[in-house]
């Protein structure tokens, strides 16, 4: 008889939350969250959000902010110890403008017991590499 994991697959989680976020669902992105967990997007000049209420805000004015939004997980690695690494392309077209943009980043995503603690945003997806694999080997 095989054994299943007990703990869900951070990679699949990503894939998930990153879907949910994609879809612009918030709600969902939410649930993957625990009461202290930490969004820093702070790299981007846009602050570091804790728990649910306050992140769940600052996704929404986010989000909002575009008259069309798209983000693409354009890669994704685990890097251990409940630490995965995603490489983004935000895609998209802020109100009131006709151009669209394309902003390229890196995510580092902290999983523990299939909650999502911290997630920090890397302008630069080679500092963010960097940090993953330091950040996996200091939990290992």
């Amino acid at each position: 008889m095989d054994e299943k994991p007990t703990t869900p697959d951070p990679v699949e989680l990503t894939r998930r939350a990153f879907a949910a976020a994609d879809a612009g669902d918030i709600p969902a992105v939410l649930s993957f969250l625990g009461s202290d967990s930490l969004w820093d997007v702070s790299r981007w000049s846009f602050g570091t959000y804790q728990g649910p209420t306050a992140i769940g805000r600052f996704l929404g004015d986010w989000i909002s902010s575009f008259a069309e939004y798209r983000r693409e997980l354009v890669e994704i690695l685990d890097v251990g110890n409940g630490v995965v690494y995603g490489v983004t392309v935000t895609h998209g077209r802020p109100l009131g403008r006709s151009d669209q943009i394309q902003l390229r980043g890196a995510a580092v995503c902290t999983w523990a017991e299939g909650v999502l603690s911290q997630i920090t945003f890397f302008r630069d997806p080679d500092e963010a590499r960097t940090a993953a694999e330091a950040l996996a080997e200091s939990r290992g």
